[in-house]
């Protein structure tokens, strides 16, 4: 019998620059909520050249699958790839862009932002410009306009001076406006883009498949990646689980502001967010293969936060949840994390994989319940 391999250490198993340039290819294809295929077949791709086995489900939702030592259960890290964008929701008289938000985010992030309208044969640019945006017009006038997506448009660079200009190439209400990620990284690692929610949480994602793959073990149970494509508009992976997942571990941002514990650095565990605290017994065991692997960490609490595990929960599944984050500045605005924080995602992905299974709850004993003075 050949010898098992050596262990291999949570830090010198993920490949950084790996990490780093799928997080870059992702940010560089568009994909809000609704208009997602183009990076599904990114991720499909990838996850056929690290050699893990995937299907699509109906709707398009991917599924990574790796066998583990027990065949019994399995456990599941979700991910989503959709992102925050918009639609056309108006050709204006003007020759301009009415728009309405996918997802829930505020027009004052969409000021400015340069975007690819997807009409149906071909892709236009532009800019999304407040209704008074020259101040050698307006004046001071531009700054009593109220934050609201009926205060903005977006002016294509195209001649388009009507309606009708906007019908002739071939624009119409319902295109899909996609806003520009313009990431950048510092020499210090921090990265700011728009949609590191959530490709930077599957760079993470596709960094630990590559470390599990490149261990040479297996998984002590069975292991799925999941790349939901509707998490920004409330359902996620509400469909996606099979009966034999037990372990569910969603994989997304967290919000880094006064009164909040989450950093940018390390991973941020979440205990409870909007509907209510995630399961006690998955947080200490998160909690427990952090400090046992030296994986920089800290928890938290969201105050107004849904996540695919929400849908998970709220779809009957009968699962064990839990929430690990990457903290992020500027939620669903010019985001802004540490590669490092990314890098402590995919650590503890690739020893949770490692990991027994939580076992089940005990059965009820009729002992009496000692009183506490």
């Amino acid at each position: 019998m050949a010898p098992r391999p050596e262990p291999m250490g949570a830090s010198e198993a993920i490949d950084p620059d790996y990490l780093r340039q799928r997080l870059l290819d992702m940010l560089a294809i568009p994909s809000p909520t609704g208009f997602t295929n183009e990076l599904s077949r990114y991720v499909c791709r990838e996850l056929a050249a690290l050699g893990v086995d995937y299907q699509l489900t109906r709707r398009g939702t991917i599924i990574a699958h790796i066998p583990g030592e027990d065949r019994a259960v399995t456990r599941a890290a979700v991910n989503h790839i959709d992102t925050i964008g918009a639609v056309v929701s108006e050709l204006k008289p003007n020759g301009r862009l009415g728009l309405m938000p996918v997802g829930t985010w505020s027009s004052r992030f969409a000021e400015g932002g340069r975007v690819s309208v997807f009409a149906r044969n071909r892709v236009y640019r532009g800019q999304v410009l407040p209704l008074l945006a020259s101040g050698h017009a307006f004046n001071e006038r531009i700054d009593t306009l109220p934050v609201a997506w009926n205060q903005i448009e977006v002016r294509l660079n195209e001649p388009c001076r009507t309606k009708a200009d906007l019908v002739d190439l071939g624009l119409r209400s319902g295109d899909f406006v996609a806003f520009d990620a313009d990431p950048e990284i510092s020499d210090s690692g921090y990265i700011s883009s728009r949609h590191l929610d959530n490709k930077a949480g599957a760079s993470a994602l596709l960094a630990a498949l590559k470390a599990i793959g490149e261990s040479g073990r297996r998984p002590a149970i069975d292991f799925q990646a999941i790349f939901t494509i509707t998490e920004e508009v409330g359902t996620g992976a509400g469909s996606s689980l099979s009966s034999e997942v037990v372990e569910f571990v969603g994989i997304d941002i967290g919000p880094v502001a006064p009164g909040q514990n989450a950093r940018e650095t390390g991973v941020t565990l979440c205990a409870q967010d909007t509907s209510g605290p995630f399961d006690y017994h998955m947080l200490r065991k998160l909690r427990r293969l952090c400090r046992e692997h030296d994986i920089a960490h800290q928890i938290d609490v969201f105050r107004y936060y849904y996540s695919d595990a929400n849908s998970a929960v709220k779809a009957g599944h009968d699962v064990r949840d839990a929430l690990i984050t990457f903290g992020t500045d500027a939620t669903h605005g010019y985001e802004r994390t540490h590669l490092s924080s990314l890098s402590s995602i995919a650590e503890l992905l690739f020893v949770y994989a490692f990991s027994q299974p939580i076992g089940l709850p005990r059965p009820y004993s009729a002992a009496p319940v000692p009183v506490v003075s």
